[in-house]
């Protein structure tokens, strides 16, 4: 069988490690025609746009994506395209596994969680508005006028929606997730003693859906600030981690701390028949083109590609090579090192072509 993929290069360092991810899930047998699809920073003065409806129709078409990092300015210009592609094609679960392997650097061991992050909703929904603008004048007022509450006029102001119906459909994938992975607990994460009517909703629609999994899966409750300190003093307590979107995406990189960073951190975003598959680090335009850094993530990220697709066997056999690559530490970009400044670090494709070699 041959699967149609989408594969979105990303620009920065992007073009280099989904290179190598692409030769890496060609050198384990599974047959991909792959489409090449063009989305981010690099392609704005070809398109208009950083994200081209073509490309949004490629992954619409094939049904799976894998795409490389893509630049968002900080502060200004577009927002992001990465949470553009999610809204666009109600990609509502991010799965970010963060997983030990040994050879990385961390003073952390035998780390195996899992978040699971709501992706369409919370503060990330982008509902904001502008400082002085009309709209938002008169929208503070009508917040004073409902909510008895007073705003400074010099407010920008962000709207914060959870709804039942996003979150039963979140926690419902995390406790999916957690029985087909034989995984033994989830943990719903939010801020529900200060945010009763956002947070508190998510607590008590998780609470719903918990009841399903009664006597299979664990279910409990943790608010954010205590769960990041959790974290640091006993993560082994934890396994799949729930939560709302903006949490979910700060846990998720603490989490990656914990590993080592995000150089060896997947990611996957997933909807009803779509999911597309990325590294969650950023684009570092710094290093393009130098053929420097770390690929890990991305061929990770193509891990749970294959095993999406049902490529089970194969998606083990490129984790192992991984693992085993790292492990010996000897062809291994310069930032798995022992000091960063080892010569004989190698490049990204050098990495690559020793997981290929391991793959045989």
């Amino acid at each position: 069988m041959t699967y149609k993929i989408t594969l979105i290069p990303g620009d920065g360092i992007g073009p280099e490690v989904s290179e190598a991810a692409r030769r890496c899930v060609d050198a384990t047998g599974v047959k991909i025609d792959w489409e090449i699809a063009e989305a981010g920073a690099d392609v704005i003065n070809k398109y208009g746009t950083p994200l081209p409806d073509s490309t949004l129709a490629s992954i619409r078409k094939n049904k799976v994506a894998l795409k490389g990092p893509l630049t968002t300015p900080i502060g200004t210009g577009f927002r992001s395209v990465n949470v553009a592609i999610r809204k666009e094609l109600d990609l509502y679960a991010c799965l970010r596994p963060t997983k030990s392997y040994l050879g990385v650097r961390s003073k952390y061991q035998d780390i195996d969680l899992v978040v699971v992050r709501e992706n369409t909703e919370d503060l990330y929904a982008g509902i904001e508005f502008e400082e002085g603008k009309p709209e938002t004048k008169s929208l503070i007022a009508e917040i004073e006028k409902l909510g008895k509450k007073k705003i400074r006029p010099d407010s920008g102001i962000s709207i914060k929606p959870i709804s039942i119906t996003g979150t039963k459909r979140i926690v419902k994938f995390a406790f999916d997730y957690a029985v087909k992975h034989g995984r033994k607990k989830v943990t719903a994460i939010s801020k529900a003693n200060i945010m009763k009517f956002t947070d508190g909703l998510f607590f008590a629609a998780a609470r719903e859906v918990a009841k399903e999994y009664a006597g299979k899966i664990e279910y409990e409750e943790r608010l954010i600030d205590n769960m990041c300190m959790q974290l640091v003093q006993k993560p082994e307590l934890y396994d799949v981690l729930c939560l709302p979107n903006l949490y979910g995406d700060i846990l998720s990189d603490l989490c990656a701390g914990l590993i080592g960073g995000l150089g060896i951190a997947p990611g996957a975003n997933l909807g009803e028949g779509l999911a597309v598959f990325e590294a969650i680090h950023g684009s570092a335009p710094k290093y393009a083109g130098q053929n420097k850094v770390n690929p890990v993530a991305m061929i990770l990220s193509a891990v749970l590609m294959l095993e999406y697709l049902g490529e089970k066997a194969a998606a083990n056999r490129l984790e192992a090579a991984v693992a085993g690559v790292i492990a010996k530490g000897e062809k291994v970009t310069y930032d798995l090192k022992s000091d960063r400044n080892d010569p004989s670090a190698v490049g990204t494709s050098q990495m690559a072509d020793a997981i290929i070699s391991a793959l045989q």
